[in-house]
């Protein structure tokens, strides 16, 4: 893992290892912990790893998805940690959800709007946000679905993205979202 300053400028810095050598995983993060979960190690992985913030150090063992998979997408408050879609090797549309702050296994949340991986997620204190990412027959989408954060339940189709694409990543200010 490296890590950068954002206030500043410069190269990044090593920070620490995880549990293990993975690709394809995806993160997210409250303002005391980041999260990394799922994977390829070459098999679909269900761990997720965390890390201190503010201390540089290895990664520890959080506990596991709810099935391994590759190639999802994370998005969080400071709170809760959510996890959807991906490929177990079958795309699925799960979605996943952790109490950050503690340690576990992750729960089912509910589910996004179809099947899909390589999204872009984003997110805010409230709503948890996918967009794009490609279904089981590769094509490209332009869907983008919504969760709200402190509830559970299925995503809400809410828009689409332009053009259609996939293998995207997404940043937010809490306000607007970028993928």
């Amino acid at each position: 893992m490296d890590y950068v300053t954002i206030a500043s400028t410069g190269d990044a810095k090593d920070f620490g290892d995880l549990t293990e050598a993975k690709n394809y995983l995806t993160g997210c993060g409250s303002p005391s912990r980041g999260l990394f979960a799922g994977g390829m190690t070459p098999t679909k992985i269900n761990t997720i790893d965390f890390i201190t913030i503010a201390s540089m150090g290895n990664a520890f063992d959080f506990g596991d998805l709810t099935s391994g998979r590759n190639a999802l997408a994370g998005c969080s408050n400071s709170i809760r940690g959510v996890f959807a879609g991906g490929n177990t090797p079958t795309m699925v549309n799960i979605i996943d959800f952790v109490s950050i702050q503690t340690t576990g296994n992750a729960v089912d949340f509910g589910d996004i709007s179809i099947l899909r991986e390589n999204m872009g997620a984003f997110s805010s204190s409230t709503r948890g946000v996918w967009g794009g990412g490609n279904d089981p027959s590769n094509t490209k989408l332009n869907t983008i679905d919504y969760v709200e954060l402190a509830t559970l339940g299925d995503a809400v189709d809410i828009g689409d993205l332009t053009p259609a694409r996939k293998g995207l990543a997404g940043c937010s200010n809490g306000h607007g979202g970028l993928g």
